[in-house]
C-alpha cells in the first residue's frame, strides 16, 4: 500500500510534510464524528505551497494519510513533546478545537495503534531516514526541512494570536548556530510578516530526532499560520497571497542552500 510519496531531488535538501495527508480509511472515517470527518487539522495545501522547491532540487516527501489516522510526528512512545501544554497523540482522539474525533465508544485500542504505527508510520520515517542518509552521502551535508501550517488562532493549544511565521531548531540543539542565524536574517529583512524563533512551537518529534548538526545534518521546522496563504474558515487556497507567502520561503530555502 502506497502510503507516501518522495520526489527525489538533487540538492542537499529534503522537504517533510508530515501533516499534509487528508486520506482516511473506511473503517476509520465511519467512526469519526462529523466535524473530525472534515479533518480540519490538516496542514492544508503545503505541498501545494512548497512545490517550487522541486525547482530547487529538493527532495520532498508527502503522506498521503490524515495526521487522524497516525501523527507521524510525535514519537513512537507518546511521550508528550511539550509537557504542561494541551497537545494531540500519536492516534489523535481529540481535535485542536477540543471536540472528540472519534464517535463515543470507538476509539482505537492499544492494538489498532500498534498496527496504524506499522503500516503507516514506519514506512514515513524510513523513507526520510534512507533520503536524509543518501542526500548526506552524495553532499557531504544535508538539512530536514519540517513544513507545516496551523490556524492562526487555537485556543485549545496557545494563547492568543501566534506569529505568521514561526521557525523551531528544538531550542538551537537541531541545526548549527551558523544556519539558525542566517535564517533569523532572511526573516528580520522583510517586513510583511511577523515571526519568532523557538517560540510555542520549537520544532516536533522529526526536527528533534533526526537533526544532527554535528555530524553535517541541519534539522528545522517552520510553522506557518494559515491566514497567510489560504482562508482558514473554507481551507479554500489564496493564490494571491500564497504567492506573498512562497516569496518567503523561496528566500529561506536558498539561504539553507547557499
Amino acid at each position: 500500500m502506497d502510503t507516501y510519496t518522495l520526489h527525489r531531488g538533487t540538492a542537499p535538501l529534503l522537504i517533510s510534510l508530515p501533516h499534509d495527508g487528508t486520506a482516511i480509511p473506511d473503517g476509520i472515517a465511519a467512526r469519526l464524528t462529523d466535524s473530525a470527518r472534515r479533518v480540519p487539522d490538516t496542514d492544508w495545501h503545503v505541498s501545494k505551497l512548497y512545490d517550487f522547491a522541486r525547482d530547487l532540487g529538493a527532495s520532498i516527501l508527502v503522506p498521503k494519510y490524515s495526521r487522524y489516522v497516525v501523527d507521524l510526528n510525535r514519537p513512537p512512545d507518546d511521550v508528550s513533546l511539550y509537557p504542561g501544554q494541551n497537545t494531540t497523540g500519536l492516534c489523535p482522539h481529540v481535535q485542536f478545537s477540543g471536540e472528540p474525533v472519534y464517535l463515543d465508544g470507538l476509539d482505537p485500542d492499544e492494538d489498532e495503534v500498534a498496527h496504524r504505527f506499522d503500516q503507516y508510520w514506519r514506512p514515513y520515517h524510513a523513507a526520510l531516514a534512507e533520503e536524509l542518509q543518501n542526500l548526506h552521502a552524495q553532499h557531504d551535508r544535508a538539512v530536514l526541512w519540517e513544513g507545516h501550517s496551523i490556524r492562526g488562532v487555537v485556543p485549545f493549544l496557545f494563547e492568543g494570536r501566534l506569529p505568521d511565521l514561526n521557525l523551531g531548531t528544538a531550542a538551537g540543539t537541531s541545526c548549527s548556530p551558523s544556519l539558525q542565524s542566517r535564517l533569523e536574517s532572511v526573516l528580520a529583512s522583510q517586513e510583511r510578516y511577523d515571526f519568532i524563533v523557538n517560540g510555542r512551537f520549537k520544532g516536533g518529534y522529526i526536527t528533534r530526532q533526526y537533526g544532527d548538526p554535528a555530524n553535517g545534518i541541519d534539522a528545522v521546522q517552520l510553522e506557518i499560520s494559515q491566514r497567510i496563504y489560504m482562508d482558514e474558515d473554507s481551507f479554500a487556497w489564496d493564490h494571491a497571497k500564497a504567492a506573498q507567502t512562497q516569496e518567503v520561503l523561496r528566500a529561506l530555502l536558498g539561504c539553507v542552500l547557499a
